[in-house]
């Protein structure tokens, strides 16, 4: 099934074909467990993984999809991806019980609501490629830097830099999971990107 167009997989998966629809989401899950982990709170990564994640989002897209495929609003991997992003918030629900307030001050009020990316998660990635030990020594207090200019954004601007440089979504992907016109979605990620960039480049020999 490996030679299947994403079409393919929709229209199979339309008729019935299960495999199909696992074929469908095997075909995003990379994509989707980088989602996952970037939003995962962090008091839940000693009891919950992605793979959990992934395993109870695949029975919602089962059930759901042909509710789905009946009118779809929206390109499938954007389906899949809100189904996975509330599966994620159910689960946070689940598991943190009396605190989900403390987990609810993380959460977007944009449209598709999903739990924010932590800063220090997005820090890291972004300093992943300082390995020396002369790049190990500045690493920490870049990476503090980095999340104070990351806290520092517009929750919009910080969520378009998730969405685009974290997920990978296109702008005009960006711009219908955030509700905005793509103008507006490719204007605050410039933005965005370039106070970051402001702060790397502040770093002697630090390429960004």
């Amino acid at each position: 099934m490996s030679d299947n167009t994403t079409d393919d997989l929709v229209r199979k998966a339309q008729h019935g074909d299960v495999a199909a629809l696992g074929a469908l989401f095997t075909r995003y899950r990379d994509r989707l467990r980088k989602m996952v982990l970037l939003r995962l709170d962090r008091r839940l990564c000693g009891r919950l993984d992605a793979s959990d994640v992934l395993q109870e989002a695949f029975l919602d897209v089962a059930r759901r999809f042909p509710q789905y495929a009946a009118a779809p609003t929206v390109p499938v991997y954007l389906w899949l991806r809100a189904l996975t992003g509330q599966r994620l918030i159910d689960l946070h629900r689940r598991h943190l019980g009396a605190h989900m307030r403390d987990a609810a001050l993380e959460v977007s009020l944009y449209r598709g609501a999903l739990p924010q990316a932590s800063s220090a998660s997005l820090a890291q990635q972004l300093l992943a490629g300082l390995t020396s030990p002369t790049q190990a020594a500045v690493r920490a207090e870049l990476q503090i830097q980095l999340q104070e200019a990351l806290n520092d954004l517009d929750p919009l601007d910080r969520e378009v830099v998730v969405l685009r440089h974290f997920e990978e979504l296109n702008n005009v992907e960006t711009a219908q999971v955030l509700g905005i016109e793509p103008p507006a979605a490719s204007k605050r990620y410039i933005r965005a990107i370039r106070r970051l960039k402001a702060v790397l480049d502040n770093r002697p020999g630090f390429c960004a």
